[in-house]
């Protein structure tokens, strides 16, 4: 049996922090968001979503494989 791996606990804990600090950042730009028309908040608010998402593939990949891209 193979020794467990630290990539997956301390990966798990950078995803966590990814989170917090986006939700910071988006927190912190809602004032500026607010003024925009509904519609457009929406947007915005639906791209801020989504765009935390992106970092995870390279990260997921190297907690599973030790590398960042699988070759």
């Amino acid at each position: 049996m193979s020794e467990p791996s630290w990539r997956k606990p301390f990966g798990i804990f950078v995803i966590l922090a990814l989170i917090m600090i986006w939700a910071v950042l988006v927190l912190l730009a809602s004032p500026l968001i607010e003024r925009l028309p509904a519609l457009l908040q929406a947007v915005v608010y639906t791209i801020a979503g989504i765009v935390w998402i992106l970092p995870l593939k390279p990260l997921l990949s190297w907690m599973e494989t030790g590398h960042w891209r699988k070759f």
